[in-house]
């Protein structure tokens, strides 16, 4: 009796203390997006399973098993479309061509432009050139004398235009010419850029990086090295640099150590926030307001319609607060990464423009005034980085070029420039500007019966796609041939500079809204109503399985 009464007791014991971490686990399992997106080890394993075959020219053309009509149409639509490129763009694009044999980041952003299936067949047959000679206002000029309207906004960094990164960066050389490379010892401008900084976030120590991932890098280094704890909390589809497990799953050769995924916008992930013991910090990208708990929207992920976007500020600004509030309950360290957005939505950033205020804010991109740079915004208690009592306890950062006098110099330059009252009017009735332009765009997009949307946040957009088909991702060559310059995502994100006026924007929609027309008109958008978004991905199901098996 006595033995059977310890084994019980043995045995409640042990439920007592595995099933509150069941509990906790299944609460951490709930809390992920059920997409493959928020689950890093699925979304490796299915990577791995994934096999690479390519469309011949036949399959090319009529994946989605159009009358011959329409496929004769698209061949003949190509083939037109490389000739235009190849003939208005040829010195570009054979620099481009001889450049790519030794430059591994021009061989992956032309791989991964399209849909894998369809890019050997269109590297083949329709080429890009990567090589501009000058920019001007809202242009660019290539080696062949072209121009295009800039909607790549340098991936962030081009806030306020062409012409003002110039007049930065000139002054900024003027001013740091005496002080050369000299290094360790600090230019004066650097004094000038911490207490502006200060001023701008509202928090108490400043410290610079080369760049906004180095910046971010640091911020839960701190986070981590102040709680004593050791995981980080990120939002499914967010991107913060691609360091450690902070990008997780495929793309990334490290496994999710120290890193949970979770849902955004999600009641599901305030209860983790609320009962776990190990969170150091939150990290939260702005833009994911756009497109929440969805990756970046590049066009080689393009292989249906089902891509959506849409910001509501209200309802993210009401979940910004209730995470500044659990934040605050447990004693983690909420961050704002700011590297892309910071500067965009308001002069103060997205503190200022939410109305939440971090522990820790990290900038980057524009505030280098066009040269690389990350920094660190933080509360003075998570930016010391030694322990008066534990001499050997430190938190090292340190970096050669952390605080170069040109970098420096440009930065006070960029924050000078800020207080002038020329940018302090780009700033107002800036939602109202940006988000009126959108409803233009999409009233002429509806009038024109194309299956074609705009979503933006503030100056940063995002076009979707409102008819199944497998052929969206040809528009941003339709788009280039129409003097629009856009960055290797293609549609997925087109990122305007605040100093488009009016007459340009109108120029920009009309090229657009013709693209589109033209890319209708060529047969690409042919639709059978009978397949869905769903159908589609089932029949590439079906080939993948074909293919591994």
């Amino acid at each position: 009796m006595n033995e059977t009464l310890a084994l019980t007791a043995v045995a409640l014991a042990s439920a007592a203390l595995v099933l509150p971490a069941a509990k906790r686990r299944l609460e951490l399992s709930i809390a992920k997006h059920p997409s493959l997106t928020g689950h890093a080890r699925m979304a490796k394993r299915v990577a791995a399973l994934l096999p690479g075959y390519a469309y011949d020219a036949e399959r090319f053309f009529n994946s989605d098993q159009a009358p011959a009509e329409a496929v004769s149409r698209r061949r003949a639509a190509l083939q037109k479309l490389a000739q235009q490129l190849g003939d208005r763009h040829a010195r570009s694009l054979a620099l481009t061509r001889q450049a790519a044999d030794g430059l591994s980041d021009l061989q992956f952003t032309s791989a991964y432009r399209v849909p894998f299936q369809y890019s050997p067949y269109l590297r083949k047959h329709l080429q890009v050139a990567s090589f501009v000679q000058r920019a001007d206002g809202v242009t660019v000029t290539d080696l062949d004398g072209r121009t295009f309207y800039d909607l790549t906004g340098s991936y962030g960094v081009n806030v306020f235009g062409h012409d003002f990164y110039r007049q930065v960066m000139a002054e900024a050389t003027a001013r740091a010419s005496s002080h050369g490379v000299l290094l360790g010892s600090y230019h004066p401008a650097v004094a000038f850029n911490v207490e502006r900084l200060r001023q701008i976030s509202g928090l108490d120590e400043v410290s610079f990086h080369m760049s906004g991932t180095e910046a971010v890098m640091q911020a839960v280094r701190l986070a981590r090295y102040h709680t004593r704890k050791t995981h980080l909390v990120r939002f499914c589809g967010a991107y913060h640099g691609w360091w450690e497990d902070v990008q997780p799953g495929p793309g990334n050769p490290v496994k999710p150590r120290d890193t949970y995924t979770l849902k955004e916008m999600d009641a599901d992930t305030l209860r983790v926030l609320r009962t776990r013991t190990d969170i150091a910090c939150v990290l939260v990208n702005p833009l994911q307001g756009l497109h929440p708990n969805s990756a970046a929207p590049g066009d080689s992920s393009l292989v249906d319609s089902s891509r959506r976007a849409g910001f509501d500020r209200s309802a993210y600004t009401a979940w910004l607060q209730e995470l500044r509030t659990v934040c605050t309950e447990r004693g983690i360290v909420l961050i704002f990464d700011e590297v892309f957005m910071g500067f965009r939505l308001a002069l103060g950033g997205a503190q200022a423009y939410f109305g939440v205020r971090a522990d820790m804010v990290t900038y980057g991109k524009t505030l280098g005034g066009g040269l690389p740079v990350g920094v660190v915004c933080g509360r003075r208690a998570l930016m010391k980085r030694y322990r008066e009592d534990r001499p050997a306890d430190i938190c090292f950062a340190r970096g050669t070029f952390n605080a170069h006098p040109m970098v420096m110099c440009a930065m006070q330059v960029f924050l000078e420039r800020l207080d002038s009252p020329a940018v302090q009017a780009v700033y107002d009735g800036l939602d109202a500007r940006w988000n009126a332009r959108a409803a233009q765009l999409n009233q002429q997009l509806l009038a024109a019966d194309v299956p074609v949307q705009v979503a933006n946040i503030s100056s940063v957009w995002t076009l979707f796609y409102t008819q199944p088909a497998r052929y969206n991702w040809m528009l941003q060559f339709y788009l280039r041939a129409h003097g629009l310059a856009l960055s290797w995502v293609g549609t997925g994100r087109l990122v305007f500079s605040l100093d488009y006026s009016d007459n340009d924007f109108r120029e920009v929609a009309h090229r657009i809204v013709a693209a589109c027309k033209e890319m209708q008109a060529d047969g690409w958008w042919w639709h059978d109503p009978r397949r869905t978004n769903q159908t589609i991905r089932r029949g590439i199901l079906r080939e993948l399985l074909a293919q591994r098996f």
